[in-house]
Parts: structure tokens; sequence; C-alpha cells
């Protein structure tokens, strides 16, 4: 904001205007620069952006989100402290993980679920900061406690903020009011052929004794087994497939999730 234009990889990343506004320059280079520079670029990014989560999904979600990141690390704190992944959920998850380790509550985990939370929040409202002002003078002012008042009430409110985000509605906030996140979903489910988590229904029987493992290890609290439009919210994060495939190799079955695109994932997107 102080510079007036982006910074891509440490090179400054302009119009090209100024030479006009110096009149070294005639409008219709100027035109051509915004088109090559501002409006190419841009599309570029929407329709690979737009490619990306026509064939595969919530993909950025899932492996590249620092915000998922955060989801799925506090859920393992609060598993850890309440046998929960939300302290919104009314029941708690079975103490087996997939891989058979026993998950043992612990109420002393509640502190590091506060840190956590607060930490990270604090962290993100310093990085939100150094987005708008020069990140030198933020870790300056912060590491000297010398932050002007308009800098604490910024990282002030934004660590409140997305501290209550983080404890009390993550996993709503990628669901529902995510604009990235969303738009991802929409693109996604207007392609019948795309990747989607598939379950061999044919075999639902070898389910019996599993306790739901899938459906516990979901950090979106969504239900793998069910149709496509049911799991509009998919990150394709695969840790469902991963604790299918854990559950049924200890009775030397395969899994019974599976990754299905093209014509067989009709079977998702038609039910």
């Amino acid at each position: 904001m102080t510079l007036g234009h982006f910074i891509f990889f440490g090179y400054n990343w302009t119009l090209g205007l100024d030479p006009l506004l110096a009149g070294e320059a005639s409008s219709l280079e100027a035109v051509s620069n915004i088109i090559v520079r501002g409006f190419l670029p841009l599309l570029g990014v929407v329709l690979a952006f737009g490619w990306t989560s026509w064939k595969y999904g919530r993909l950025y979600c899932g492996w590249l989100c620092p915000h998922f990141s955060v989801v799925e690390m506090v859920n393992g704190l609060m598993r850890r402290a309440s046998g929960k992944l939300s302290i919104w959920d009314r029941q708690k998850l079975s103490r087996q993980r997939p891989d058979g380790q026993i998950v043992e509550t612990n109420n002393r985990y509640w502190w590091l679920v506060f840190i956590a939370v607060v930490g990270f929040a604090f962290l993100w409202a310093v990085v939100f900061l150094t987005y708008l002002l020069p990140p030198k003078e933020i870790y300056h002012n912060l590491l000297n406690l010398s932050l002007t008042r308009n800098q604490m009430l910024f990282i002030s409110v934004a660590t409140l903020l997305l501290s209550i985000e983080f404890m009390f509605a993550r996993h709503l906030f990628c669901r529902f009011a995510c604009a990235v996140g969303v738009f991802q979903s929409l693109v996604w489910m207007a392609n019948k052929h795309a990747m989607v988590v598939s379950f061999e229904r044919q075999s639902a029987a070898d389910c019996l004794g599993c306790h739901h493992a899938c459906e516990d290890e979901c950090p979106m609290r969504l239900k793998p087994r069910s149709i496509k439009r049911r799991m509009f919210n998919c990150t394709e994060c695969a840790r469902c497939l991963v604790a299918c495939e854990q559950v049924q190799s200890e009775k030397s079955r395969p899994s019974l999730l599976k990754w299905q695109d093209g014509q067989s994932a009709l079977q998702e997107s038609d039910r």
C-alpha cells in the first residue's frame, strides 16, 4: 500500500503507467501494458484455478490453504482434550484411531488448544498487517514494543476475531464463509466427471465393526460414504481414504473408499 503496486517474488509489479504520466509513452502503449501486465496475468490465474477446481474440486483447500492446516491442528488437540473435533459435536469420537492407536482424552490438553488458537490468531494478525504495511516496520516495532496505536489496535482486534473463529467456527468458515472454498465447490459440483471419493456400496457389509473411522477422520465433519452433493465441502484431503485403507487392511480387504473420475464418478454424481 505504501508503494502503490504489487511485489512479485521480490520484483516490482506495476502496470507500467509511469512513462505515460511522464509524457514518454503513448496511450496505446499504456493500454498494451495494462493488458499484458494486468488483465492477462489475472485471467491466467482465474482460468488455471477454475480448471483445477473443475477437475479436482477443493484441491487448494485440502493441500495448500493455511487455514485448513490450522483447522487440522486444532482438531487434533481438541480431540485429545475432549474426544471431539468441535465443541459443537454432540457425541465423542471412537477412542480407537484407524491405525489401532488409542486416543485418551485429558483435560490438560485444553491449555494447548487455547495456546494454539491464540498463538496462530496473533501470528495471522501480524502477517495480515505486513500485507498492508512494510514488514520491516511492523516486526521492528513488534520486537521493540513500539507499535503505533493503529498497529496495536489492528493486531488486537484481528487476534480476538481470529481466536473466536479458530475456537468456535473454523469448520463453519471453511464450509460456508470462505469465498475461495465455495467457488471451488460450485465449480466442482457442476462437473459430474470430476474427481470424487467413491464408496463401494456393494461391499457395504465390510463396514461392520469399523466404528465409522472415515467420518471420524474427516476434518470437515462430512460423511465420506455419502453421495457427491452431500460432500459439497469435501477438500480432497484424502484422510478418509487413508482411514478406510488402514481399517480394511487389518482384515486383508481392499479399501471401500476410492478416488474416481470421468465416467466412473457418475455413480456418486447422479445419485
